[in-house]
């Protein structure tokens, strides 16, 4: 049913998101956070609060047709994903991760669309957390001590897996929209300035800003061969100027050339975008160019025909761009 009418399915989607934000932005008082009254922490020493793990079956193992699945044995590289907002509304600050409708939201949408892009190369780890609610962006009075909450649980998750899984092993970070908030923090406490930077295949920090003097020694990768270096963009429409706002910061790196210059790149250069249906690979779909610090996207897709702001595809438009680049940059990190 996702390839009827996919241009009116996206476009409500882009309303309802819109509706959400204003919903957000427009909200009363509302009760004040409280750390104590949040739910429960998770425990990652139970698999069950990981929406992806290694060898097993689970939603980050989804491939196209066309692709032929890696055995995770064979995989010399992990990532650690962060995935996005799903949690718009409810009665607490963060979510309750034994919500199952909530967590079957995680794993259908950016788990399968988000972390699957990477499951050619890496093995790929993601936990569940407490993410804040989408409205905490917004809050002035509560909004940091939630996202500093939220962030808590990734980085005991990130603990853990250092701990228990990683075992010495090379490492990309990768994050979308609230992840990304969290994972550049990520990486200025344990990458940034110690040894672990060593071991950094790449961070892909999409979806939220960046400012490039947030780091002492991380810098934005400059060829889509680099390693030890982040890679970072926020989409929309060819022409539309977003005005303020935190999902682009002073730096982006354009996902079908990677690189940081503002040379429009044709979308032959581009390989392809993947939508709702796996099995259907658009091809040469997507043409880009950096401006003011975000990428513009000029393509004839249905997906995008009448949305202006491409958040929610900046992982789709380029999955099979993403996909390559993941692999290139982790064989000449092997090559090392």
């Amino acid at each position: 049913m996702y390839e009827i009418n996919i241009s009116s399915l996206y476009l409500m989607k882009n309303l309802l998101f819109a509706f959400l934000l204003c919903s957000a932005l427009t909200s009363g008082a509302q009760r004040a956070f409280n750390p104590d009254e949040q739910p429960p922490a998770p425990d990652y020493s139970n698999t069950k609060n990981w929406a992806a793990l290694p060898f097993r079956e689970d939603a980050a193992d989804a491939i196209p047709s066309s692709e032929t699945w890696v055995d995770d044995s064979l995989k010399q590289v992990d990532v650690f994903f962060i995935y996005p907002t799903v949690y718009f509304k409810g009665k607490t600050w963060t979510e309750d991760i034994n919500n199952e409708k909530l967590n079957a939201k995680v794993d259908k949408k950016p788990i399968r669309y988000q972390a699957s892009v990477f499951n050619k190369s890496c093995r790929v780890y993601a936990p569940r957390y407490r993410q804040a609610r989408l409205n905490a962006f917004y809050n002035k009075e509560n909004g940091e001590r939630v996202l500093d909450f939220a962030y808590q649980d990734v980085k005991r998750a990130f603990l853990y897996y250092m701990e228990h899984y990683n075992n010495g092993r090379p490492i990309i970070i990768a994050s979308h929209s609230q992840g990304s908030r969290h994972a550049r923090r990520l990486l200025a406490e344990f990458f940034d300035t110690t040894a672990l930077r060593n071991r950094l295949v790449c961070a892909y920090v999409v979806g939220f800003g960046i400012d490039q003097k947030r780091y002492k020694n991380l810098k934005p990768c400059k060829h889509g061969n680099e390693t030890g270096c982040y890679v970072t963009w926020a989409s929309y429409k060819e022409g539309y100027e977003p005005g303020k706002t935190p999902l682009y910061g002073n730096v982006c790196v354009n996902p079908v050339s990677w690189n940081m210059d503002t040379i429009p790149v044709d979308a032959s250069k581009s390989i392809g975008c993947l939508l709702l249906n796996f099995d259907k690979e658009y091809q040469h779909a997507c043409a880009t160019q950096i401006h003011d610090n975000y990428l513009w996207v000029k393509t004839d897709l249905p997906l995008i025909r009448y949305a202006k702001i491409l958040h929610v595809g900046d992982y789709n438009l380029f999955w099979f761009d993403i996909r390559q680049n993941v692999k290139n940059r982790v064989e000449a990190f092997l090559k090392k």
